[in-house]
């Protein structure tokens, strides 16, 4: 017969100190056999925990070097913990007593005891000691400059204090009595020239590229919305300038850094749905409506819209072989597009974007056992389904995130900077470039078009 008593925790870890070590002592004191759950990354962020600075897989690795330690698990959503109370048959589930209360109700699975914190010390205060804070300027006074400065306010040791625009009136009409932004400036060198360690980009798409080059060569990280560069082979030198200056260069393209997009990501990892054949993203939006202006409108729905279904299909499917576009124009340029890619194994991404057709912004992720269902608006991931032929296996997955869902950008952002990491995981420089394919493929072959009836023509 077995007597050992089964402890079980859960935490970030994060920066293991002194504090969390006495915590997992005294949880083990209590049995035998000690099990750690380490909070993923990604459930963390779900949970509105943005402040993490070190990756999952360094804070799992921090905690399997302690001995008292006898298990280390990935904590990966929000009824793990009952579920692992059955699965490891627990005696006794540990915690801080910050948390009193809290999991009272996981008293039906085993026994919860609230255990007494180091006073005077926490990972929030080690992060506020030995990280300094990063001074951030924004370029350009885009329709989500406002909405960046409200939600880089549940970061820490992030600071905006500076803005740079060309429209001088504008500045000045957005920097009077603004208790954010003390300072405007309508010259970008002298923005450059100051104590900004980092910028974030919003302006019309043609000014990106320069902008970002020129930021990037005075030895700031970048932030740009999306796309990065309309030119032919610009990415690839802004990224090599990057890589040369040791700097982060990132696409601000916000659904790639959502909890749920994420775990969506993960689960199709596990091959629920079996072999996945095809991936079908839509991506409308009826900018007239919105009073966007005829010049933006006219940079054309595959310029401004594709990232978004380019990132999906490319996550799923990997690097595409061919790409073939079917386009309607008005005014010269494309009101909408529908994008079929061909990719390994002869799976099918097909994308569909317009600025002047409104359709359903949903997605679908085709398998051989399943599929996924990702509702309208799939780009801002909150829920997707799990569904099969028998309607009783069907899985419902939902995580909803906070704000606009630009925070978990900006933490992505400025963690890589903490963490002194170039690249992020979640979209890294290849699947940058993978999704700027697209636009620069449909942009090269407008001009061929253009050649050739110039050709015929004369």
């Amino acid at each position: 017969m077995n007597n050992k008593k089964t402890i079980i925790t859960y935490g970030t870890y994060d920066m293991l100190h002194i504090g969390h070590m006495k915590l997992l002592e005294r949880a083990k004191a209590l049995g035998d056999y000690l099990i750690v759950g380490v909070t993923d990354e990604n459930y963390d962020r779900s949970r509105g925990k943005l402040n993490v600075v070190e990756s999952t897989k360094k804070r799992v690795k921090a905690i399997e070097a302690l001995d008292f330690v006898d298990k280390v698990i990935i904590e990966t959503h929000k009824n793990q913990k009952a579920e692992d109370m059955v699965k490891y048959d627990v005696d006794i589930f540990a915690i801080g007593d910050d948390w009193v209360g809290a999991f009272d109700y996981l008293n039906e699975y085993t026994h919860v005891e609230y255990l007494a914190r180091t006073e005077g010390i926490s990972s929030t205060k080690l992060r506020k000691e030995n990280f300094s804070t990063i001074k951030m300027g924004l370029a350009g006074l885009g329709r989500d400059t406002q909405a960046f400065i409200a939600e880089a306010q549940f970061v820490s040791n992030v600071k905006i204090n500076r803005i740079y625009d060309e429209d001088f009136l504008a500045l000045k009409a957005f920097t009077k009595g603004n208790d954010e932004i003390a300072y405007g400036h309508d010259n970008y060198d002298e923005f450059l020239d100051t104590s900004i360690q980092a910028v974030y980009i919003d302006t019309s798409l043609e000014q990106h590229y320069i902008l970002i080059k020129k930021a990037l060569e005075a030895g700031k990280h970048v932030l740009c919305e999306n796309p990065l560069a309309l030119g032919k082979n610009e990415l690839k030198e802004l990224l090599s300038i990057a890589k040369k200056e040791k700097r982060v260069l990132l696409t601000a393209l916000k659904t790639a850094f959502l909890p749920a997009f994420n775990q969506l990501l993960k689960e199709l990892e596990t091959g629920v749905i079996g072999e996945i054949k095809e991936v079908r993203a839509t991506r409308t939006s009826l900018y007239l409506e919105k009073d966007y202006s005829n010049e933006f409108i006219a940079q054309g729905a595959t310029n401004i819209l594709s990232s978004y279904p380019s990132l999906l299909i490319h996550k799923v499917l990997g690097k595409c072989k061919e790409i073939k576009f079917f386009d309607q124009k008005e005014s010269g340029y494309d009101i909408s597009n529908l994008i079929i890619s061909r990719h390994k194994g002869g799976s099918l991404g097909v994308a569909r974007v317009a600025t002047g057709i409104k359709s359903e912004g949903d997605a679908v992720i085709s398998g051989t056992r399943g599929y996924i269902y990702i509702p309208a608006p799939w780009w801002l991931t909150k829920k997707f389904y799990v569904r099969f032929e028998d309607e009783h296996k069907s899985q419902t997955f939902n995580y909803e995130f906070e704000g606009d869902g630009l925070r978990y950008m900006i933490a992505e952002f400025t963690s890589l900077i903490q963490r002194g990491n170039r690249k992020s995981k979640k979209l890294s420089p290849s699947d940058m470039v993978a999704i700027n394919r697209v636009l620069l493929d449909y942009n090269e072959s407008n001009k061929d078009k253009i050649k050739t009836k110039n050709k015929k023509e004369r």
